[in-house]
């Protein structure tokens, strides 16, 4: 699933003063996050082709919210208290939290991993350009063709007006609508809101929509193999949620972004090893079109950062 991002305030910049050190130190967080992030993926998509969706996200967040508890002690504990200037950003992101994992399990449950893991590499280049038009952030020609070059690669993967574009292709584009909102309102979070409070509030939206949508689906006794994964697919989430968090005050965020590019390697091999999923040719042109723009669109951000030009 898509990863946490931290709290901005809108418009900060970032000055590093990173070391070689804790730019390399970064970089293993971040690949430990997506791996974590797409790890916990498989252990649902396997889980939920025999256990009730919703009942399987139930019983995830409620392994995820005592974990996220424990997590928070480490920043004084939870504050479960929203400052009247947050209250707006929460009821956005928790929107957006909450469409955006539904719609993402339902898609996940259905298409190939690989497959979904690459339509979520547009994100970064998605919420570039939804910044730009939410916060008037400025975007030069290069981003603008970098944009455009990773959104040609999505539509190659998912091939609208032939038989590889379906309703799940559909739900899964609108689960990235739901990330957007949800990483935009995430930014205009002030510095008091904590991330483990973020995440634990996003948690308890998404495990009570769950449980009410069980009500309806059914449930049924999860063997124990189910249940274990079900455990396992929480603790890979809120290693996720904690270490993506940890890249964000380690290193300089436009030498780490890129190892986010590791979830969709991740993906690949494990949809072949689990599923036997093997992408075909349009999704590996289309996932270079996506990770190269999305690489560049970073690293062209850094490069303007440090010039002073944004």
């Amino acid at each position: 699933m898509p990863t946490l991002t931290q709290p901005i305030p809108r418009g900060a910049k970032a000055v590093s003063t990173a070391t070689p050190a804790e730019n390399f130190q970064g970089a293993m967080l971040m690949c430990a996050a997506m791996a974590a992030f797409t790890m916990n993926d498989t252990a649902m998509k396997f889980v939920t082709q025999d256990l009730p969706l919703y009942q399987s996200i139930t019983l995830r967040g409620l392994t995820i919210m005592p974990l996220l508890a424990l997590a928070a002690r480490r920043e004084g504990g939870l504050n479960l208290r929203v400052a009247p200037e947050n209250r707006w950003p929460m009821a956005l992101r928790t929107l957006g939290e909450v469409s955006s994992t539904v719609l993402f399990l339902n898609a996940l449950k259905q298409m190939a991993l690989a497959d979904l893991s690459a339509i979520m590499q547009s994100l970064p280049l998605l919420v570039t350009l939804a910044a730009a038009m939410w916060f008037g952030e400025t975007l030069g020609l290069r981003r603008m063709a970098a944009i455009s070059v990773g959104l040609v690669g999505v539509l190659m993967i998912l091939r609208p007006g032939t038989e590889a574009f379906d309703i799940w292709s559909a739900v899964a584009l609108a689960s990235v609508a739901g990330v957007v909102l949800r990483d935009l309102a995430t930014r205009t979070f002030s510095r008091g809101a904590t991330s483990t409070t973020i995440a634990f509030y996003a948690a308890a939206a998404v495990t009570a929509t769950a449980f009410v949508f069980s009500l309806g689906e059914g449930w049924q006794m999860p063997t124990l193999m189910q249940a274990g994964l079900l455990l396992l697919s929480g603790a890979f989430l809120t290693v996720g949620y904690i270490t993506v968090i940890a890249t964000m005050r380690v290193g300089e965020i436009g030498f780490v972004a890129p190892f986010r590019y590791v979830s969709l390697v991740v993906a690949i091999v494990l949809g072949l090893i689990v599923f036997g999923e093997w992408p075909d040719l349009w999704t590996w042109t289309g996932s270079a079109l996506v990770v190269g723009a999305g690489v560049y669109t970073i690293l062209r951000e850094r490069r303007l950062v440090r010039t002073g030009r944004i």
